[in-house]
This record gives structure tokens, sequence and C-alpha cells, in this order.
């Protein structure tokens, strides 16, 4: 009886050391073959920067980008372009939007040429602005067609995406009403 009972103990002892072993090799194979989820919610290095005076889920969407102090040069942009209510009367779009550091990358006097022409500073706008619904799931690799007409590419993945290969998207899926936007840190330029 004593022997069978050392026997029972190695054996138990071997696959007891065993286990942990083996969970550790299947965590480490399967964590290194999943893609990175898409983020459900908001996400993005820039988020936690971009302060916010209310709840913007039930506002328009010139009315929700107003609420982040960031976008107040976007906003004043819109309201000159006369585009306030084109954009909230809009149903499901979304939104590539320019933050103040995206506008400061813009020389003064380019900046200050677009902001006297009102038809080619709306051009600029709609080209950021989609006329659908886009999910993060969308983002990886995405091609849509703007409001301005020309095409506007995403690509990247987790949470690191970028538009047209050059603007990151440094906040994105932040929810309006009637859009979803993504806060980039470039200006869009539309194709000529």
């Amino acid at each position: 009886m004593r022997l069978i009972h050392m026997q029972s103990v190695r054996f138990t002892g071997a696959a007891l050391a065993a286990i942990p072993l083996a969970l550790g090799v299947l965590t480490s194979q399967s964590s290194a073959r999943e893609p990175s989820p898409s983020p459900t919610g908001t996400f993005g290095s820039g988020c936690s920067a971009l302060s916010q005076k209310a709840d913007t889920a039930k506002d328009k969407v010139v009315d929700a980008a107003a609420a982040y102090p960031q976008l107040s040069q976007l906003v004043s942009a819109a309201v000159r372009a006369h585009l306030t209510d084109t954009l909230n009367d809009k149903s499901d779009v979304t939104v590539f939007a320019p933050d103040n550091d995206a506008f400061k990358k813009v020389s003064a006097s380019q900046l200050s040429s677009l902001l006297s022409d009102e038809g080619q500073l709306k051009k600029v706008l709609t080209y950021h602005v989609v006329d659908k619904k886009i999910t993060p799931d969308q983002l990886s690799d995405g091609s849509f067609t703007t409001v301005e007409g020309g095409k506007l590419t995403t690509s990247g993945s987790g949470s690191d995406f970028k538009v047209n290969g050059k603007a990151n998207i440094v906040c994105g899926n932040i929810k309006a009403a009637n859009a979803t936007i993504y806060v980039v840190d470039s200006v869009l330029q539309p194709p000529s």
C-alpha cells in the first residue's frame, strides 16, 4: 500500500507543476495571435487632454463640438462658412474634426486666405465630413466619400488610426445626437 501511495504523490506533484507551465504557454500563444479589438467607447491618447464642458450625446454636432474648447477654431470656421444649420440638420454623419493644434500647423497667410474665402472654407470643412456613421471597426482600412465629394481614407488598428496617411486620430468615437466625432491633429485638404 505504501508503494502505491508514493507513486500517486509523484504523479500528482508532476501534474500540478505542469499545469501552470501549460497555461503560460497557451496564454502567450493566444495573445500573440489575436488582433487588437476595435475600441467600443472613446479612445485615443488625446482624449484626456480634450476637456469637455458637458455631456454631448444629446447635442447636435456643431453644438457638441462647441462643448470642447480645443475645437473652438473649427466651430468658429463652421459658423463663418455658414455650415452650422447644414451640419446640425444632417443625421448620422461622421466628422473628422481638426483641433486647435491642427489649425496652428497651417501657416498664418494660408489660414487668413482660407477664412476670407467662404467658398474655399466650405470646401475644406465639408471634406472633413462623411454623410454616414463610421464605427471604429471601419477605420482600419476605410475609404469614404466626403460631403465635399472627394475621397478620404483611414488606416490603423487598435486605438491608433490615421486619416489620409497623415492626420492622427487623437480622440475618437465621441458621440453627438446626429454624429460621431473623430478629433484629428491636422487640417485635411481636399484633392485638387
